[in-house]
This record gives structure tokens, sequence and C-alpha cells, in this order.
């Protein structure tokens, strides 16, 4: 007889559950993205209940650690067919005990949105989520001003710096995992300063750019472009949506709008930071 789920202990995953981490978000219809999997369970702390009948996790979540003001929750995830027996719930409780007291943000699906309401979240923001063949602005005689070029080993704490600033919390155990976890990782410059940066990486569907923080629309348009033009793949992008020059510009080369998340945090009324130049996020699951 198999173990009845409320009797299933919650543990910590390790890199030994990535496989079973990715199995469960196709089981759920998502992605598999086993590299954004391997970075989430180096940076981050992963919790999962294991299958009763042994096969993988009935469900898991994530959460990622910027330090005592904020913590992010993503990738809450239960498998079909233990669906709606309350494993979601206990993932969340568990967290929020891990957490202890540090304020936490999510991206909430519409599916997730009324159990996060129900536990207190409240909605701040939201993202919308653009898939599709980049079609690259020099076929239409558009001149980038912005000057960008590729990053190098030696501005990370420069891209630590900013990242600190905009994002309202430090996350060096990210950024500087960018250039290994990336294809490529741009930086929008003025002189000797960098101003803003931007990575693309891979999944076996499509290329993601994210994170991308920049001053201004110009120079998250140039650090996108640079990023597209480097890839024949299709791209995707989890765009904050108070960018809506961004937006438009991007259907206009191509990619379209798939979905939409709520930010939502807890604990803390607002995001921290300088959000404004956070245009386009890493992925949903951090934050």
């Amino acid at each position: 007889m198999s173990t009845p789920l409320s009797a299933l202990p919650i543990r910590p995953l390790t890199m030994g559950d990535l496989l079973s981490c990715a199995d469960l978000a196709e089981n759920r219809g998502w992605p598999r993205e086993e590299r954004k999997w391997g970075l989430l369970l180096a940076a981050g702390t992963g919790y999962g209940i294991d299958d009763p009948d042994g096969k993988g996790l009935a469900a898991c979540c994530v959460l990622t650690s910027y330090g005592p003001d904020l913590a992010a929750i993503g990738l809450l995830l239960v498998a079909e067919q233990h669906a709606r027996q309350g494993l979601a719930q206990r993932l969340m409780a568990h967290v929020r005990e891990a957490a202890d007291g540090t304020p936490l943000s999510l991206y909430a699906t519409s599916l997730g949105l009324p159990l996060y309401e129900k536990l207190g979240f409240t909605t701040v923001g939201r993202t919308e989520t653009l898939r599709g063949q980049w079609q690259s602005p020099e076929a239409t005689g558009q001149v980038q001003p912005v000057r960008t070029r590729r990053a190098t080993g030696a501005d990370l704490p420069a891209l630590v710096r900013l990242d600190t600033e905009v994002f309202g919390a430090d996350r060096t155990h990210l950024v500087t995992r960018l250039p290994a976890f990336a294809d490529q990782l741009q930086v929008a410059f003025d002189g000797p300063r960098i101003t803003g940066y931007a990575a693309r990486w891979p999944t076996s569907a499509t290329d993601v750019i994210g994170p991308l923080i920049a001053p201004d629309t110009e120079t998250a348009k140039a650090l996108v472009a640079a990023l597209a033009d480097g890839t024949g793949r299709s791209l995707r992008l989890d765009v904050d949506a108070r960018h809506q020059e961004l937006l438009g510009w991007l259907n206009e080369r191509g990619l379209e709008s798939v979905k939409g998340c709520t930010a939502m945090t807890y604990g803390v009324a607002d995001l921290p930071g300088d959000r404004s130049r956070l245009f386009v996020v890493l992925n949903l699951a951090t934050g």
C-alpha cells in the first residue's frame, strides 16, 4: 500500500534530483529546461515530496535567497496525478517557515494565483512572456545608437554592483554564474562605465534572453538586438509589463505574447530596488 500523501516528508533537493524536477515540469506541460534547473538547484534551495509509488517527485519548489531583505519562490509544481490534494499548500508553508521571516516574492500563473492570494501574497506587477522568430532591426533600416560589447571576466564586479542597485538585493551567487550559464553575456557602456547588461541562454526549444538591466528603453533594445542577432533560434523573454515601448518593439520584431504572470510579494509592500531598469527577468523562478 502506498504511503498517504499527507504523511510524505518534505526534503531538500540535490543535483541528483535535477532530472526528476525536469520530469515533473514536463508532467505539468512546462518545458524540461534542465539547464535552468541546474542553475536553480545550485544557487537556491529546492524542496520536494517524493512520489509514494517511487516514480520521481510528487511535488517541488525552489527558494532562492538574496539575503535578509528578499527571497524568491519559484517553480511550485505538483504532479498532475497528485493535484488538489494539499501538496502545494504544504510546500508553501514549509518554504515560508524556511525563509524565517524574510520578505518573499514570486510570479504567479493564473492557475496558482488563487492559492497565493489565499496565503496573503499581494499583487505588485506583471510580466509578459514573448516568444517568436527574431526579425533583425537592420532589415528595416533601423540603427541602434547604443554601444554594446561582449562581457569579459573583468566586468563581473561592475555587473554585480549594477545588478544589486537595480534588483535591490544581492544576487552575486546568480550573476557570477552567468558567464558559464549563458551562451552570451553582453554589456552596454558609456566610456568606461557599464550602464546595462543582458544574457542569452539556451533551452531545448528556444533561446532565452534574461536578465536585462538597462537605464532606458533604447539601451534595452540595443542589448536585445546584440543578443538576438547572434542566434537563428526562436527567442523567449519574460518582460516586465511596465515597459510597454519595449513590448511593442519586440512585437514588431516578430515576437508575440504567449502568457502573462502576476508579480506578488509577501511581507513587503513592493519589490526593492529600481525595477524601472529591470526590463527582463532572468527567469520567473528567480524573481
